[in-house]
This record gives C-alpha cells, structure tokens and sequence, in this order.
C-alpha cells in the first residue's frame, strides 16, 4: 500500500535524472516540473504520510484510529531514526491510554534511546515514564524521570502535569 523508502530513493534519483535530461535538451518548462516533483518524492523519504497521519489522529484524541495506522508500519526499523523514534513515542502514548503501562514503557525508552528530536517530545515522554514508575511505586525512580523532564522542557509546556504528578507521588 505504502511505497518503501527504496523505492522512493530510486522514483528521487530517476525523476532527477529525467530532469537534469529536460533542461539539457532545452524543455525548461518541463525540467522545472520534473524538479519540482523530484523535491516532493525526496522529501517524501524524510516525512512519513502514516506517522503524519497518525499525530493528527492522536491529536484529536482517536486513538483506537491511530493504532490501525500505526499497524501499517510492518518494519519501524526501517525508518529514519527519527522517524523510528517518533514512531514509539506515538505507539506508547496509544499503549498507556490503554493502560497497558509495561508496554508503553518500553517504547518509550526506545523512543528515548533511538533519538526523539524536539526537547519537549524528550519531555513528554520521561513525564510518562515518570507516571508509569509512580504506578507501580517507584517513587525514587518516578522522580528522578521528573527532574529529567522539567530539565528538558524548556518551553515549560508541561510545568502543571509535572507539578500534579509530585503531588501525586507525595502521598506515596
């Protein structure tokens, strides 16, 4: 259904070529066209249409959505590592409005340690895996993820869900 990233490197190189070839024999108008869809396929590689998808649906709060879509990606490991990472990040996020808090740690401490790039996603997640460890009465752990997280969230986004989870892991 998708198209590989191979496939899209070779559709790159070839519309490429095509349109090195157009300006070449002197079609301007056709080797600007050609370049122009050069830059959509190749840009294609780096931004993935289902992970797209998937933070829209996420963001509206379909999650029962988002997981179908995430199912079509059979090889995440195939992905940029950026991508990989991002993918985790929304796989956990789905699993732990699941509750199904042992799984949705584990993706995201892959999310963690294959790359996330943004320092506020860093920080979202180490907030969940800080819930996740205050679940299950880790408070030593749960607040050493809080201060990871308020270090990374520098836009203070998430200053109020750290300071309620403290208060929460108060009365453990």
């Amino acid at each position: 259904m998708w198209f590989s990233y191979i496939t899209r490197i070779i559709l790159s190189v070839v519309l490429f070529s095509f349109s090195i070839y157009s300006f070449w024999d002197g079609e301007i108008g056709n080797g600007i066209f050609v370049l122009l869809l050069t830059i959509v396929a190749a840009v294609t590689i780096y931004f993935n249409e289902v992970m797209l998808m998937v933070f829209l649906l996420v963001r509206k709060g379909n999650f029962d959505k988002a997981e179908q879509r995430l199912d079509l990606i059979k090889k995440p490991e195939l992905m940029v590592k950026g991508q990989e990472a991002y993918y985790y990040l929304m796989r956990g996020m789905i699993l732990i409005q699941k509750n199904q808090m042992g799984k949705s740690e584990s993706f995201f401490k892959k999310a963690l340690s294959t790359g996330l790039y943004m320092d506020h996603d860093k920080a979202m997640a180490k907030l969940n895996l800080g819930a996740i460890a205050g679940a299950k009465r880790r408070k030593r752990e749960a607040l050493n993820w809080l201060a990871q997280a308020k270090k990374d969230d520098k836009k203070k986004m998430l200053t109020e869900q750290i300071k309620m989870l403290k208060q929460q892991l108060g009365r453990i």
